[in-house]
């Protein structure tokens, strides 16, 4: 085989396989990446393309003393819906929804998933006039409530289960209410963009 003949079957071979994604770790098979508003502007979410990436630190560990970190219930409360990665992401596409990191700001600070606006877990009954909600002499009216999604550290934090059970508690319908259980500990073990410092 002469080297044209080499280049010329190379290029045939190459035209012929199908292209190759620029996105190696899609998200989905379809969605390589989202793009989410944020407040300090668009925030492209990807999961991380290094193939050999690994957790360390905090995020690696597996025990926890309990209590205080013990395993979450799948549900926090009636009427709740517990929903994964997905689900949240389109929560962060949708301008009419809210997606709050309930953890205490030190963590937040520390690194969060794009969109998510923090209201720690001890806080969160004050602030639901951020979510929809009315005061009113009795507490709060919360017929107008957002459609709201919660999340803290991982499946053995318990922050964004106590907020959301006092949130109903307050009135919010747990309708209304979505938990992602996963954390921010399933959120990096899946390689997804992370806002902050890490």
């Amino acid at each position: 085989m002469t080297p044209r003949t080499l280049t010329l079957a190379l290029g045939l071979a190459a035209a012929a396989m199908p292209a190759l994604a620029e996105t190696e770790v899609g998200i989905t098979k379809s969605m390589p990446s989202v793009t989410v508003e944020t407040e300090s502007g668009p925030v492209t979410i990807e999961r991380n393309q290094d193939t050999s990436h690994e957790l360390s630190g905090d995020w690696a560990r597996t025990s926890r003393p309990c209590p205080a970190f013990c395993i979450q219930p799948n549900t926090p409360a009636p009427g709740v819906t517990t929903i994964g990665e997905l689900e949240l992401i389109e929560m962060l596409q949708d301008p009419e929804s809210v997606v709050i990191d309930s953890r205490t700001p030190d963590w937040f600070e520390g690194g969060s998933i794009p969109g998510a606006i923090n209201i720690p877990y001890t806080y969160v009954v004050d602030q639901l006039g951020q979510l929809g909600c009315e005061p009113d002499f009795e507490g709060w009216d919360c017929s107008g409530a957002k459609p709201v999604a919660l999340f803290c550290n991982g499946i053995w934090c318990g922050q964004s289960p106590t907020a959301i059970r006092n949130m109903i508690e307050a009135g919010y319908p747990a309708e209304r209410i979505s938990y992602y259980r996963g954390g921010m500990q399933v959120w990096r073990l899946l390689g997804l963009t992370v806002t902050g410092a890490d």
